[in-house]
């Protein structure tokens, strides 16, 4: 006999709430952001149970938070956000980052228009497939030794660009500027070390892409205008993250903090969430180690961006700086962030944790770089690869009720294992294909996993989180070619 769904009280058509009694222990109530039609996937999986075991975190604040692309993960619900405040007990937990950490991505914008590239956009897609090493431990041509490995933890995508990977304003269209402070390389055990190094310049496997696409829809005229941005202009979204690098750290660090919750004196409903307070030492070692993480991760996508930009200048005889390829934004998508946020009315210092949610600061805030201000920070939500992606704004709305977060994606509706069970790769090939769509993997297997019915359409998450006022569309892009690790 099946449990029955969890009883949700209905706030409005997009909000949803899971109230402190449905557990005893938790402190704050649960907030979903979430349409009816995405509810009845959202209640196939046990995310929702997992919101309501965040809110057992100490120290936690407002509300344990669900974005729209919610989906079972470790400890965390994917699309899961919390805030700890720090001067009251405040955790930071392992699985509130993830184990990819700073798995994020990243938008360029071209001055091409489709047109300029339907004659090349096979070769393209070719040059991009050959000189952007993707997969399953793909190692990069940017070869580092242990000395520069520890560079490249502390500089973050500031290294990349010293090296001739890029420009200072790359690192200004960049969360943190490419290079989080803290990061501590002694926190980093020897095993993580040797995932890494090998690693830098690389896509990944599974849900990591670079995607070419083409603008199909403008929303915010004011914002296109500022971005410089309009009707049939091609696009390039790469997402990607610290790979085996970030991995280790987390599994490092998740058995530490399970083996010292009674030291803190902390219960929690499940194992994955094992935390520490940010002010105790262990809480200070993880947070060291998973900047290191953000940092090496930021560097990452700097070099896959230096590798797309010059498959591009091969292939149109044009240097990429003509060819008009600059950084709009990188976002984090699996972060946890020291903030100052405003709760019941005073400013607190709280760690913000993202996991598969997007930091959406709104107009004005100082953490956004200065030619963003009056917009709001670029919010890149991509799809997958037979619909569409978007580039949102951040709201004022948003600093009020997330913690200035919303949604990262589209969130997965399949397991890998059941995509796998239900697409053939040749025919998705063939199906994508007549939609305009050229597609590259290096193994059949992800092209079958990341089939666009393995997600929810984003299409309908972007519209809660529209609709809810915590993230304002700019434009949308279409995939014209895809490279799948």
């Amino acid at each position: 006999m099946s449990e029955p769904k969890m009883q949700l009280e209905k706030i409005d058509d997009y909000r949803w709430r899971i109230p402190k009694s449905y557990k005893p222990g938790m402190l704050v109530p649960g907030l979903i952001y979430a349409s009816e039609k995405l509810l009845e996937s959202i209640f196939q999986d046990k995310a929702l149970e997992q919101v309501a075991n965040v809110a057992f975190l100490p120290g936690i604040v407002n509300n344990s938070l669900a974005m729209p692309d919610i989906h079972w993960g470790y400890g965390f619900p994917i699309g899961g956000v919390a805030a700890t405040d720090i001067d009251d007990g405040g955790v930071i937990s392992p699985g509130g980052v993830g184990f990819d950490i700073n798995c994020g991505v990243r938008l360029l914008k071209t001055n091409l228009a489709q047109e300029d590239i339907n004659d090349k956009l096979q070769d393209l897609i070719y040059r991009l497939f050959s000189d952007v090493p993707a997969g399953v431990g793909s190692s990069g041509n940017i070869r580092v030794g242990v000395k520069e490995e520890k560079e490249i933890l502390i500089k973050g995508a500031r290294w990349a660009v010293e090296k001739g990977f890029g420009t200072e304003d790359d690192l200004e269209c960049t969360e943190e500027n490419g290079q989080m402070p803290g990061a501590d390389p002694q926190a980093v055990s020897e095993r993580a070390f040797e995932r890494g190094k090998s690693q830098s310049g690389t896509l990944g496997s599974g849900n990591h892409f670079l995607e070419v696409q083409v603008i199909d829809q403008l929303y915010d005229l004011e914002a296109c205008a500022a971005l410089g941005l309009n009707l049939g202009q091609v696009m390039v979204m790469i997402h990607s993250g610290s790979r085996g690098f970030g991995y280790q750290i987390c599994e490092d660090y998740s058995r530490k903090m399970v083996e010292n919750l009674a030291k803190y004196k902390i219960n929690v409903p499940d194992r994955q969430l094992a935390c520490a307070p940010v002010k105790s030492s262990d809480g200070q070692a993880y947070l060291g180690a998973m900047r290191a993480a953000a940092n090496y991760a930021w560097a990452n996508r700097q070099c896959l961006m230096h590798l797309t930009r010059a498959a591009f200048e091969k292939i149109f005889n044009l240097s990429w700086q003509k060819l008009g390829m600059f950084l709009i934004y990188d976002v984090a998508h699996n972060i946890a962030k020291i903030e100052k946020h405003t709760v019941n009315g005073q400013e607190k210092t709280l760690c913000v944790h993202r996991k598969g949610a997007t930091r959406a600061f709104g107009p004005d805030h100082a953490q956004i770089p200065e030619r963003y201000r009056k917009i709001g920070q670029p919010v890149i939500i991509p799809g997958d690869m037979g619909r569409n992606s978007y580039l949102l704004t951040g709201t004022d709305k948003a600093m009020q009720d997330t913690f200035g977060s919303t949604c990262h994606g589209a969130g997965r509706l399949k397991s890998r294992t059941a995509a796998l069970r239900s697409v053939s790769s040749d025919i998705l090939l063939k199906e994508l294909k007549s939609k305009g769509i050229i597609v590259k993997a290096s193994g059949r297997n992800t092209l079958a996993e990341e089939a666009p019915l393995a997600y929810k359409d984003v299409n309908q998450v972007v519209d809660v989180v529209a609709n809810a006022g915590i993230g304002k569309r700019v434009c949308r892009m279409r995939p014209l070619g895809v490279i799948k690790g």
